[in-house]
């Protein structure tokens, strides 16, 4: 078989795969969704209200239709790329949700993994060009806390820190309510400024930023300093590595020319999974900055048992996953042709 070929067939099966994880995803939250406790109605007219108009919304909601008829109906919506309307947002569209708060979390969460990134691969490298020293330990050390230490409790202990005592930081927005924000573009307020110049929205989006940005990105950095330090000693100990310090090639040439770029292989692979935990981080993230993005969103709609919200905030982010996936498997196996065949 050709390596043509073997990448085709490679790239079917993980096309053909993608839909049966959606479709698992769905079935799972409408069917967890509804085993909770509690009754949207109750969220949206009080658990006072008449029984009589409590039935009679439940009805127009299709709330009191057969489970499997609510998931056929939800099913043949999904088909036509129809996410359903909020139950509590007065008749807003789950698409028009998705796009006012999606570019929030972006922001966020792709801030986020620079940093992520930055920090574990220096902290990663920097541990393994020095084996069995205090710095080695403390490369281990800070990337057994980082990945240990839960993502809220950090939020809340650096808003006290450095918000709240030093005051060095805001909290609680995405832009001061004084000012006004870029005109929106793409949604993105550090691109939007960009577009337009406007270097002073740029600065006070990223200062704003700073803060939910750094407790995500730190606190996954080390997944990133693990993989790179143990990858990294790896390499270090190959063949053509020895080759190159017996040609008297300075070490530190060695690591970051040769041997890093190859430890840097299954960084791209953990990348994209880790988008998952960057959207699993940005909702503990988001709810403890009060940021207001699509995953605070979700946290908001799951509390008012909002469940087309819930549905549709939730496809929207396995689809985002399964994108992911599939685009670093497709890397990975034209990177690497072991992995096709």
């Amino acid at each position: 078989m050709s390596r043509s070929t073997a990448l085709g067939y490679y790239i079917l099966s993980r096309l053909l795969l993608a839909p049966l994880m959606l479709w698992t995803i769905v079935t799972l939250v409408f069917l967890l969704l509804r085993a909770t406790p509690g009754d949207p109605v109750d969220v949206i007219l009080g658990g006072r209200a008449p029984e009589a108009a409590k039935e009679a919304l439940r009805s127009r909601l299709g709330l009191d239709d057969p489970l499997w008829v609510q998931y056929v109906d939800y099913l043949k919506d999904l088909l036509r790329l129809d996410l359903g309307t909020s139950l509590t947002s007065q008749g807003q569209s789950v698409w028009e949700i998705i796009l006012q708060y999606f570019p929030a979390t972006v922001e966020l969460t792709v801030l986020g993994a620079i940093i992520a990134v930055l920090v574990g691969v220096s902290v990663g490298a920097l541990a393994a060009s020095k084996p069995n020293t205090p710095v080695d330990a403390g490369g281990r050390l800070f990337g057994i806390i980082t990945y240990a230490l839960p993502t809220y409790w950090v939020g809340m202990l650096l808003q006290l820190v450095f918000a709240v005592q030093l005051r060095w930081f805001p909290i609680g927005t995405r832009f001061p309510l004084s000012l006004t924000p870029p005109d929106r573009l793409t949604g993105l307020y550090v691109i939007d400024s960009l577009l337009q110049a406007n270097f002073g929205a740029l600065f006070t989006s990223l200062y704003y930023l700073a803060l939910p940005s750094l407790t995500l990105g730190i606190l996954l950095s080390g997944v990133f300093e693990r993989i790179v330090r143990v990858n990294l000693k790896q390499t270090l100990r190959s063949d053509y590595v020895e080759a190159a310090r017996a040609r008297g090639i300075p070490e530190r040439q060695i690591v970051m020319t040769h041997a890093l770029k190859n430890a840097m292989i299954p960084l791209i692979t953990v990348l994209g999974l880790t988008i998952a935990s960057l959207l699993g981080g940005a909702i503990l993230t988001e709810v403890t900055f009060s940021w207001p993005g699509l995953a605070n969103r979700l946290y908001e709609a799951i509390g008012f048992r909002d469940y087309p919200v819930v549905q549709g905030i939730m496809v929207f982010f396995g689809v985002i996953v399964a994108i992911a996936s599939i685009l670093i498997d497709i890397f990975n196996a034209y990177v690497d042709p072991r992995i096709r065949y």
